[in-house]
């Protein structure tokens, strides 16, 4: 009867751990969202405070900080209007809260008798334009997500690609090569490489058309015809950071106790490099590359404004070019939810990209 019993307990066993292992998932999954959005509350109320807080304490005065809103030749009935709309004569706290209510469930503003309703989540409200801010952000979304996913996939891919192979032939001509053009990339800003680019590229060789956004759905050839130029441009600079950090990793990991083993019990030098020396590599990349991703979806701002891509970044440009501040502080949120959610993704794929980490730590 005992023997028999065995395979039932074995399997009572891997249900058991089954279920632990789901719970912890689970468990890692909700703490790592919980943290999340208490990093989105923070990031929420630090906005806040740099633009409605801070100038206060540097001096302005109420009618000083409406006239931040309202733009260039504010008259005092556009000013007095703009306090009464904002409520920048109530307390802070008062403020935040209408602040925040707008986000999460829209507000009205008033002219005159009319009112307008900003729908949630309500990201302000230019009056210069006479625009709700977060309609005009998705707008350009498509352009920015684009110029992002493309270039991010050839900067991480690349970047990758070239770090392990320079760390295998490390000392070699390519490893040379490679890790002088690196520190190229890294070091000449991308207004510099992008104008560059178009000098020689478009304009003196006609190798590349001039760039143009159209709308993947429209025709995904003149599409990425159009974004193939700012891709390779924007992706030269992260590449080279990421070829660098690549490189310095798996030269790190390829002198440790393990991987010396592993070559000692014969397994091959594919698996050795791909299996047991580049996964542990990757997790400060992905790290990085979560971080690059959100940076470039809140927007590109050179790269937009040096091609003339209508995004998100060239909008904020535009919006400080005019001292349209409600711009300003939508995008500034758009790219801080980026950020932030960019790392809560990063966060749930580290157990996958490194068993290292482990979902109950």
């Amino acid at each position: 009867m005992a023997v028999e019993g065995r395979p039932a307990l074995r399997a009572g066993h891997r249900t058991s751990r089954t279920r632990e292992r789901k719970r912890a998932v689970l468990t890692y999954i909700l703490r790592r969202l919980g943290a999340g959005l208490l990093l989105l509350a923070v990031v929420t109320m630090v906005t806040f405070a740099i633009f409605y807080v801070v100038p206060r304490w540097a001096g302005r005065t109420t009618e000083q900080l409406a006239t931040m809103y309202v733009g260039r030749a504010p008259t005092p009935e556009a000013i007095r209007a703009t306090i009464e709309r904002l409520g920048l004569d109530q307390p802070v706290a008062v403020q935040f809260g209408e602040f925040l209510r707008g986000i999460l469930f829209g507000a009205e503003y008033r002219f005159g008798r009319e009112t307008l309703e900003c729908a949630a989540p309500c990201f302000g409200y230019s009056f210069q334009t006479y625009q709700e801010v977060f309609p005009e952000i998705l707008a350009r979304l498509p352009v920015t997500a684009s110029l992002a996913i493309g270039a991010g996939l050839l900067w991480l891919v690349g970047g990758i690609a070239v770090g392990v192979v320079s760390a295998v032939w490390k000392g070699s001509l390519f490893d040379r090569i490679a890790m002088a053009v690196a520190l190229a990339g890294v070091s000449l800003p991308i207004f510099f490489t992008g104008l560059l680019s178009l000098a020689f590229l478009v304009h003196a060789w006609g190798l590349f058309d001039t760039p143009i956004y159209v709308p993947l759905t429209e025709a995904p050839m003149a599409w990425a015809e159009g974004m193939v130029l700012p891709w390779l441009t924007l992706a030269f600079l992260h590449a080279a950071m990421y070829a660098r950090q690549t490189r310095a990793g798996m030269l790190e990991t390829l002198s440790e106790d393990y991987i010396r083993t592993a070559r000692a019990k014969g397994l091959s030098e594919r698996k050795v490099i791909f299996k047991h020396a580049l996964r542990p590599t990757l997790t400060p990349i992905v790290t990085i590359f979560g971080l690059d991703l959100g940076l470039v979806l809140g927007g590109a701002v050179l790269t937009e404004q040096v091609f003339s891509l209508n995004g998100i970044g060239r909008y904020a440009v535009q919006a400080i070019t005019q001292s349209d501040l409600p711009v300003i502080l939508g995008v500034t949120l758009f790219g801080a939810f980026f950020i932030v959610v960019s790392n809560l993704i990063v966060d749930l794929f580290y157990p996958l990209i490194d068993p290292r980490v482990r979902v109950h730590g």
